[in-house]
């Protein structure tokens, strides 16, 4: 139509003919006292331990509940306290970077001797941080997180492991966070294409900060304290 090729628009015809898209919404847990309550629950549980590691890990990290149970061991330094997710796995298809904090890391030192092994069937097999329960050879299942939610009382409509990622944006723009540091720390898409290729260190020293003083707030919560987070002072 703009350049007079077209003799009608053709938009009309399909008014109505295709569903709009509806925004997807993940049960979360938001409420202080219901995340610490949340995550008392998670220390509780007695299931297999990497289902119980993911669960602990994923208010910590909060990425998409596929790029955990995928996350393999040459893409985390321990010593620095950093995953490096290659693009290929992001839904954004760039890099990401997570800072981990002293409790993520603690954490993955726990796995490490039990999952960050060679497989002599096949020593050049993946080497996944979060395993299936059946097979070090793929990673842990989609459901692992969800199934081990329902165990511990959770239903759909008030837990998601996608629901993590909700906990934490919510409660970080609550606390006064920068919401580019959040956004960025969520890999949210990217408004600016041309800088896609080289910003995923983007607002780093700040998110380095926040990722600690998040996990120090979230054992605050888990103790049932009283916290007052001092985000500015992180």
């Amino acid at each position: 139509m703009a350049t007079g090729r077209a003799e009608r628009d053709p938009k009309a015809d399909l008014r109505g003919a295709l569903p709009i898209p509806q925004e997807k919404h993940h049960a979360s847990i938001t409420e202080p006292k219901r995340v610490g309550a949340l995550l008392r629950a998670i220390d509780g549980y007695e299931g297999f331990f990497a289902t119980k590691c993911a669960l602990r890990l994923a208010p910590l990290v909060f990425v998409r509940p596929g790029e955990l149970r995928k996350a393999k061991w040459p893409e985390i330094d321990l010593e620095k306290g950093e995953w490096r997710i290659p693009a290929g796995r992001m839904k954004m298809r760039e890099q990401h970077i997570v800072p981990l904090s002293y409790q993520a890391v603690e954490i993955l030192r726990e796995l490490e001797p039990l999952t960050n092994r060679p497989i002599p069937s096949r020593p050049n097999a993946p080497s996944y941080v979060l395993p299936s329960a059946r097979t070090r050879e793929r990673p842990m299942s989609e459901n692992a997180v969800l199934a081990a939610l329902r165990r511990m009382g959770y239903t759909k409509e008030e837990m998601t492991g996608h629901g993590f990622r909700s906990m934490a944006s919510t409660l970080l723009h609550e606390q006064g966070w920068n919401h580019q540091a959040i956004e960025r720390q969520l890999a949210h898409a990217e408004r600016n294409a041309v800088s896609a290729a080289y910003n995923f260190a983007e607002h780093l020293p700040e998110r380095r900060k926040m990722m600690q003083a998040w996990a120090d707030y979230l054992d605050g919560l888990k103790a049932g304290a009283e916290v007052i987070p001092l985000f500015k002072q992180a």
